[in-house]
């Protein structure tokens, strides 16, 4: 059903509003207005549209109201304006719900006396589906611009990430070599080999991220290959360990056998004389 709606006082919404192109037949002319945020009370009192003859009006957004099918069934608030354009409104309802459009449409059209039949439908969808496209060519770009700058923020905290990472496996590194010539100077029984002083941390910031992954993969590789030297030095000297024990107990029991031969050789004696 077509509605007639009151006008409010125009305000400055211009960022949000995109046009058509003028079409001029006859002595009619049109020019259309969309907005994905604007009521239709918006676009209808725009100061161009102040002395047109009729401004038309259609919305699609979604409703407040929930469905009670599955959540991703959504609800659209619709209606339209034929203000004083008889069936012009729902002309423009179709065109939004065909192009599956979110938001208001506005078609304004200055009658100049001189009737144009039916094509004057033609001219007011033709200006809905210019206003429309002109938006989401707009919405188009934000979103790319938007994921651009998304995607690099993401890069540089990734960048930033892997940077301060890589600065702690070099300590890492630092501390398990320091740790495994301990452990090789306690094998060997040898003094352990004074450190060897720690280089300022690598400044990173000037690598690309391919280079950056690289290096990433080079540390993991050499804190694995430190930890297996580490471990095969740990079953050494455990073994080192087992082995100084064993030797130490063989001679235990070879001095007890000793002093037991010593002690039944010295009886012997005392029992010949």
């Amino acid at each position: 059903m077509a509605l007639k709606r009151e006008h409010s006082p125009p305000s400055d919404v211009s960022t949000t509003i995109f046009r058509s192109e003028k079409i001029q037949h006859e002595t009619s002319a049109f020019i259309g207005a969309f907005s994905p945020t604007l009521s239709a009370k918006a676009l209808q009192t725009l100061p161009e549209f102040r002395t047109a003859s009729h401004k038309i009006a259609a919305w699609r957004t979604r409703s407040k109201q929930k469905s009670l099918t599955p959540a991703s069934k959504v609800l659209y608030d619709l209606g339209h304006d034929d203000d004083g354009e008889k069936w012009a409104g729902s002309r423009l309802q179709h065109v939004l719900n065909d192009t599956g459009t979110e938001g208001v449409v506005v078609v304004a059209r200055w009658y100049g006396g001189q009737n144009i039949g039916p094509i004057r439908f033609t001219h007011i969808e033709t200006c809905a589906k210019q206003a429309i496209w002109s938006w989401k060519v707009a919405d188009d770009a934000a979103k790319k611009e938007h994921a651009a700058k998304k995607h690099k923020v993401e890069e540089e905290t990734t960048r930033k990430e892997l940077e301060e990472n890589l600065q702690e496996r070099d300590l890492n590194i630092f501390v398990l070599r320091k740790l495994l010539a301990d452990k090789k100077a306690k094998l060997e029984d040898t003094e352990p080999a004074p450190p060897t002083p720690s280089k300022s941390l690598q400044d990173y910031s000037k690598m690309s991220m391919e280079a950056l992954n690289r290096a990433d993969k080079a540390r993991d590789a050499t804190i694995g290959f430190i930890l297996k030297q580490i471990d095969k030095v740990d079953e050494e000297l455990k073994l080192a360990k087992e082995l100084d024990e064993t030797t130490e107990d063989d001679w235990k029991d070879a001095e007890e056998a000793s002093a037991e031969r010593a002690a039944a050789d010295s009886g012997s004696r005392d029992d010949g004389k």
